[in-house]
């Protein structure tokens, strides 16, 4: 485990915007409680709680992938539209204590669904 610090810092912030994920014209998940993580020179990410998603169109996968500094993640693809975007959300269930504002909250790839931040 690696602590943040000068050479690798990363910021959590509650984000005062509104949030939506969609999918085409298919809303996947909107809030207005949404965590963003800023680490080093990587582009922000927003992290979404999962009250505020639709779950159920969500389904675990296989995959993990590790990171010194947030821990282990854990991956879903998205059944929705006729189609399956494979591991296209990521989530930390249990991040090292420095990123615990982010467990159980859900992050999704820009590359596979659109990311928004509108006015709350």
């Amino acid at each position: 485990m690696k602590i943040p610090g000068p050479d690798h810092p990363i910021t959590i912030t509650r984000n005062p915007k509104r949030v939506r994920v969609t999918l085409g014209e298919l809303v996947i998940a909107d809030t207005t409680h949404a965590m963003t993580l800023k680490e080093a020179s990587y582009p922000p990410v927003h992290y979404i709680p999962r009250a505020d998603a639709n779950m159920a169109l969500f389904a675990a996968t296989d995959r993990s992938t590790h990171c010194p500094y947030k821990g282990d993640a854990s991956y879903f693809s998205i059944d929705a539209n006729g189609r399956t975007l494979v591991n296209a959300i990521w989530s930390y269930e249990a991040p090292f204590p420095a990123m615990a504002e982010i467990a159980g909250f859900l992050a999704f790839y820009p590359d596979k669904v659109k990311i928004e931040e509108l006015p709350a």
